[in-house]
């Protein structure tokens, strides 16, 4: 069973309805002990960096995100909060990836970045059976740039990180759950991690 962690954030019913079409059984909590004894756990979030980081602090999961042994997944702003720090909000996030999250500085291009990019340098189990340049769908204002955590690739303006994975804790900056049959391979992958 997947664990997905509800702090108020975010669309969730888009995550639900992804492991619903998969028959893959799953809850939704913020219960610390539930999170704490969960097989795996999914970081969903959509939003600003700051409040989620509050509502998180404000429930005590922080700490509890750190701590977890198991596979973890962050999605979007789950990923983001995942990192050391995000421009938005000038916020300390939970310092899982040693990277910064800075606001795209791509002149001529639309902020937010919404739609289908292709990811590339796919390096980790959770792309098993990912041709390179699949496509996958984004939605967001602030990146991470490529660094040694990068386990995915895109590009708006610049290339920046699509996806990130340290120990036991992985991130995907697009939506793994609207991507159609791609992102249901890489659900299906983390699940089988």
């Amino acid at each position: 069973m997947i664990t997905i962690i509800d702090y108020g954030t975010g669309n969730l019913q888009s995550v639900i309805n992804a492991f619903s079409r998969l028959g893959v059984p799953y809850e939704l909590t913020a219960d610390r002990e539930r999170i704490l004894r969960a097989e795996k756990v999914l970081l969903p979030g959509v939003g600003a960096a700051r409040p989620a980081m509050e509502k998180l602090q404000a429930a005590g999961l922080d700490e509890v995100i750190r701590s977890l042994t198991q596979p973890v997944l962050g999605i979007c702003l789950g990923m983001q909060l995942m990192c050391a720090h995000s421009e938005e909000g000038d916020t300390p996030c939970l310092g899982i990836f040693e990277n910064e999250v800075k606001r795209f500085d791509a002149p001529g291009l639309k902020v937010p970045h919404m739609g289908w990019n292709a990811i590339y340098d796919l390096r980790s189990p959770l792309y098993a059976g990912i041709e390179e340049q699949s496509f996958v769908y984004f939605v967001h204002s602030y990146a991470v740039e490529v660094g040694e955590h990068t386990i995915a690739t895109t590009d708006y303006g610049a290339p920046f990180s699509a996806s990130l994975r340290r120990g036991n804790f992985y991130g995907a900056q697009f939506h793994p759950e609207k991507s159609g049959p791609t992102g249901e391979r890489i659900l299906e992958n983390f699940l089988a991690l």
